[in-house]
């Protein structure tokens, strides 16, 4: 291709995504929602979350569910390197299954190590469904070693009181049934939002 035909043809692909996706040029705001302007970004606030999720594999209404397996598969293996399962679990302010709900942890998980099969790769949102937080949520993105006793996770962003976020999760487990399929892990949340 000729450099001006070259181009001319880099310029009209611009043109097209520049009007194909909405407001990649424009200062507007969609409805309901405020410009960068009205945001006031200044001071950043820390927020600790304390609270624990509880993950049931088994019984008659699981919470995690596994959604794809690869085709090489063990078929007696719970997990194995690809396999893919959505988790919907309880988030509560205590260990106990009789404390108070406050959200759900709702999202992908993977299997993503060929040699450490707990090594879980997430996407997953903390939705808060009560208190203070209520109606606002936190994603996390990022490497679990579920195996390590203190396992990091990074926080990349979220929504209501906690638009903007960033920081870090510290989860353990605290208890962890396997012939019932029941775990319920700890979390020490620090998000630091406008």
């Amino acid at each position: 291709m000729m450099p001006l035909a070259r181009s001319a043809a880099l310029f009209f692909v611009m043109l097209f995504f520049s009007n194909a996706i909405p407001g990649l040029h424009s200062e507007t705001s969609p409805a309901g929602t405020k410009s960068a302007d009205e945001h006031h970004l200044g001071t950043e606030k820390l927020t600790h979350l304390h609270f624990y999720l509880h993950s049931m594999t088994g019984g008659p209404n699981p919470n995690d569910v596994v959604i794809a397996r690869p085709p090489t598969a063990n078929s007696a293996a719970i997990l194995s390197f690809g396999t893919v399962a959505v988790v919907d679990n309880k988030l509560a302010e205590g260990p106990e299954s009789s404390s108070k709900q406050i959200g759900n942890a709702q999202g992908i998980v993977v299997v993503a190590s060929q040699n450490d099969l707990s090594v879980l790769e997430m996407a997953v949102s903390y939705v808060f469904t009560g208190g203070r937080y209520n109606g606002s949520s936190v994603s996390v993105l990022g490497r679990n070693p579920t195996g390590a006793s203190i396992r990091e996770v990074p926080i990349l962003g979220g929504t209501g009181a906690f638009r903007f976020a960033r920081g870090y999760a510290l989860t353990s487990t605290y208890s962890a049934d396997f012939k019932n399929g029941v775990a319920i892990v700890e979390y020490n949340m620090y998000v630091l939002h406008h």
